[in-house]
Formats: C-alpha cells, sequence, structure tokens
C-alpha cells in the first residue's frame, strides 16, 4: 500500500522521528523515500546521521515532492506551517496532522478545497512498536486514505478508527496514558525503595510487572476485573493492597485525571 509512496514529515521532533525510525526498521517505507523538515539544524544532523533519511529546512520544498504530508509540529505553530505550504497542496496529497486539538476542519479551511486530511492521535509507545493510535477521517479523506494511514501506525504499534468528535477523549486516555503509567511506575519503585529493594531491581520488576499484565489483558479473552479477581485471594497481600487503594479512591483519580486532559484537548482545539 505504501509502496513508491514518497513521504515528507514536516517536524523532526519527537513523534516526528518515532514515526520515521518505525516506518524505516519495519522496512514498511525506505529511508531514501522519507524526508524530514525542521528548523534545528542540529536535529536534522542527527536524524540524517541516525536514519540515513533526507532532511531540509524547505517545507514547502519537501511538500511539493511528497505524496503524504505527516505533519508533526506543535498545535501553536499549524496555522503558520499550513499558510506556508498551502500552495503546494493538492487533491492528489494525503495530509496526516498527528497535532493534539487540532481538528480536520481547521486544516482544511487553511488548505485548498477537498484536500484530503486525516488526523492521528499516536502516543510515545512508538518508539518500541507498541504504540496506540486513534484515527479519524475528515471531510474530503477516502476509504484508502484511512487504510493508507492505519498502515503506517500500525508500523509502531496498533491503530484503531474513530469518529473525530471522540479524539479529545482518545487524548485523554491513550495520548496522555502513557505518562499516567509512568507515573505509577515510579510509586512502584519508590514503594521498592521504601520496603528494601534496591532502585534497579524495583524498577525492572515494577515495569515488567506492568507490561506483564497489559499483555495478559491484551492477550486474554476475560475482562480486566476478571483478571483482577484472579490474583486476589482474600485475605491474601493483593487483597491488602487492593484495599489501600481503594480507600485512596485511585479509580476516582484516574478517572478526574483523564477528564482533564479530555477538557485540555478541547481547550487546545478552541485557542486557549
Amino acid at each position: 500500500m505504501l509502496k513508491d509512496k514518497k513521504i515528507a514529515i514536516i517536524g523532526g521532533g519527537k513523534m516526528g522521528s518515532i514515526i520515521a525510525q518505525g516506518l524505516i526498521t519495519h522496512k514498511i517505507v525506505p529511508a531514501a523515500d522519507i524526508i524530514v523538515t525542521d528548523i534545528d539544524t542540529a536535529r536534522l544532523d542527527f536524524l540524517r546521521s541516525s536514519l540515513k533519511l533526507k532532511v531540509s529546512h524547505d517545507n514547502v520544498k519537501a511538500v511539493k515532492g511528497a505524496d503524504i504530508i505527516i505533519l508533526a509540529v506543535k498545535p501553536q505553530n499549524m496555522a503558520a506551517t499550513l499558510k506556508e505550504i498551502s500552495s503546494s497542496v493538492n487533491k492528489s496529497k494525503v495530509i496526516i496532522s498527528i497535532a493534539a486539538g487540532i481538528t480536520t476542519n481547521f486544516i482544511e479551511k487553511l488548505m485548498n478545497k477537498g484536500v484530503r486530511v486525516v488526523r492521528v492521535m499516536p502516543n510515545t509507545p512508538a518508539l518500541v512498536g507498541e504504540g496506540a493510535a486513534a484515527v479519524a477521517a475528515g471531510s474530503g479523506a477516502k476509504a484508502n486514505d484511512i487504510k493508507l494511514t492505519r498502515a503506517i501506525f500500525n508500523a509502531v504499534g496498533i491503530s484503531v478508527e474513530v469518529k473525530e468528535k471522540l479524539m479529545d477523549a482518545v487524548t485523554g486516555l491513550s495520548g496522555s496514558g502513557p505518562a499516567y503509567f509512568f507515573l505509577i511506575i515510579e510509586a512502584l519503585i519508590d514503594a521498592g525503595l521504601k520496603t528494601g529493594l534496591s532502585r534497579a531491581l524495583a524498577k525492572q520488576l515494577a515495569a515488567q510487572t506492568m507490561l506483564g499484565a497489559a499483555r495478559l489483558c491484551i492477550q486474554s479473552d476475560k475482562e480486566p476485573v476478571q483478571l483482577r479477581e484472579m490474583v486476589t485471594s482474600p485475605g491474601g497481600t493483593t487483597a491488602a493492597g487492593l484495599k489501600v487503594m481503594e480507600e485512596k479512591n485511585i479509580r476516582a483519580i484516574i478517572v478526574a485525571a483523564v477528564e482533564a486532559a479530555t477538557r485540555r484537548s478541547k481547550e487546545l482545539a478552541s485557542g486557549k
């Protein structure tokens, strides 16, 4: 599906470089068919030497030669970037935006009529091939554009298609979610230190335990509540730990965190 497609990634920051690395590592698109642009010369030099792809400061030139344009710029820089490249984008190209809070309608208004836009909310575990990305079609996007976009993000994890109205919720859950889990790992490490483990050992055990629990949840046909009950013997150690978590209302805290991140995504969309 992506054979012979030329890809321009506008923005060589974390997610832009993660996508490029995933496409190259998994042999989805050869490095020779990818160009990354950025204002930071040192960043471009690093990407050129590490990934062996083409780099440039010239967004317009990069877009002209591309079939697929991935917009990986910061939300606050999106309008300026779109105005810069708009004259070089036509219906033959697919635009994929990964900017939080930026709607397909916002992009379409600043581009030529009928432009094919797909909005994506990826997350940072894509760096190790375990990303979770949600994909939403703009008004001009075709079914094949969604398939093509999902092929890109399946190269660095999994992708799902959603209605765009759900993208703020996706941002609050899976877009910001890795940070929530990193905080939990930090807390488990602190607990390990407090109970006598070394930092290195506590980190290894905490991270692997989270990874194992997640993999079991994905591969099992049981619901999370059933898996939790499998681990929890009445009057046992797990029950004692869970009792504290319920008393501290960890469930409500996590729900509130996702709701706060979702609200912030909506604020970004409205320019706040």
